[in-house]
């Protein structure tokens, strides 16, 4: 197959975060500075370390079919509710081919609540009261697959799994398809639904979550001197990526070009990130380079800005080492303060960020940084939104656990 040299573009988007259950009313809340974190009430997190985290706005049971539901793991449910506000964002036409469609969507983890839970049933009833349906529920292509089928794909279901960088991986890969010519339509995107006693005692006990428990929406601290670890967070987010020829002729609104894309690996640490952050300023070059950019063409950066007190300082010391004096100048959202972090869904919501942050020309506020750490030299935007030019380059960077790297670049349409 050739490589061709057609545009990939965004023509829907769609998300259902701790911030709000659609796309829309997440960004509203995002702009307007709001938080989606709160203190877990529920018995189970009574004796964990931490009792905080960012549980989706939108119970998945409240907009889904409820015999439908019952087949699908939580993680599943996310990104069927994310897809289908993407895909009916993109008015696509029944004229599509199912063999020219594919899916890439994304999970760091996958069904862990079901396979707790039946793990838990088969050790208190009996293996035989394991459900029939345990076992695609619990894989971690369930969500794509889930997806696949709810829109007829016939063009590949992909799923990757590279933790934290997951979601982004994943629009990089839809990026691919289409350019290799083996799509013309992708939904892509990434889905998490770890909020869960163990995976939040496995992360706390690693020490890489807040412990401000009496301060829930204060707790996620981007940049900040007080940070002290991330929070969980859940939900999904999707974008359709189309062939820009194909999306033309149909006359589809377009949110933005996705430019380019960067993936590497630090082979550094299996949990810790390159200090100097070698591997991620590669992935940041690479998706520039892609795009046919320059740093000073970078007008917005929607960061991985975790909270943890070594990644956010390796973080900004990847951006100075891929664009330049301009990182000190491009205004970055670090927007995980309002959602917290979604693991594998994480790149593919702030990917959907990125995309509206060019669509509306404005760049969102970083809640709780309120004394910016000495080691990160970035300008970052606090207190309220701050107006970018909507034409030029996005970057959305994402990493993850085992060095994974993935950066985005979107250009803006032209209006």
């Amino acid at each position: 197959m050739t490589y061709s040299d057609d545009a990939v573009v965004v023509t829907g988007v769609g998300a259902t975060t701790p911030l709000g259950g659609t796309a829309e009313s997440s960004w509203q809340r995002l702009l307007a500075g709001e938080s989606g974190i709160t203190a877990i009430t529920a018995d189970w997190a009574h004796d964990l370390p931490v009792k905080i985290a960012g549980v989706a706005a939108t119970e998945p049971a409240d907009v889904l079919d409820r015999v439908q539901a019952r087949r699908w793991d939580r993680s599943q449910q996310f990104a069927v509710i994310a897809a289908r506000e993407a895909w009916a964002d993109a008015h696509i036409g029944d004229d599509l081919e199912p063999e020219r469609l594919a899916v890439a969507f994304a999970t760091g983890i996958g069904g862990v609540g079901t396979l707790l839970s039946s793990y838990d049933t088969m050790k208190e009833r009996g293996a035989n009261r394991v459900s029939p349906l345990a076992v695609t529920m619990l894989m971690p292509n369930g969500p794509a697959a889930a997806v696949g089928l709810d829109v007829g794909a016939q063009g590949g279901v992909h799923t990757p799994v590279s933790a934290c960088a997951s979601g982004a991986e994943a629009v990089s890969l839809g990026l691919d398809l289409i350019r290799l010519g083996r799509a013309d339509v992708v939904i892509c995107g990434g889905t998490e639904a770890g909020v869960h006693p163990l995976t939040i005692a496995g992360f706390a006990a690693m020490r890489a979550l807040s412990t401000r428990n009496d301060e829930p929406q204060a707790a996620s601290r981007p940049y900040d001197k007080g940070r002290d670890g991330f929070v969980m967070g859940e939900g999904a987010g999707a974008l359709v990526l189309e062939r820009a020829s194909h999306a033309v002729a149909r006359g589809a609104k377009i949110y933005a070009e996705v430019a380019g894309a960067g993936t590497t690996s630090d082979a550094f640490h299996v949990a810790a990130p390159d200090p100097e952050g070698a591997g991620a300023s590669r992935a940041i070059m690479t998706a520039l380079r892609e795009a046919g950019a320059q740093p000073t063409d970078v007008v917005h950066i929607n960061a991985h800005a975790t909270s943890t007190p070594v990644g956010d300082v390796a973080e900004s010391a990847a951006l100075h080492r891929a664009l330049g004096p301009s990182a000190s100048t491009v205004a970055v959202s670090a927007t995980k303060a309002a959602t917290g972090h979604l693991l594998g869904a994480a790149g593919a919501v702030e990917a959907v960020f990125s995309v509206l942050a060019l669509k509306n020309n404005l760049a969102p506020p970083t809640r709780n940084l309120d004394s910016l750490d000495d080691e990160v030299n970035l300008d970052v935007v606090r207190v309220e939104g701050r107006v970018i030019d909507g034409s030029g380059i996005a970057l959305s960077t994402s990493f993850g656990f085992g060095g994974h790297n993935v950066a985005l670049a979107f250009r803006g349409a032209a209006t």
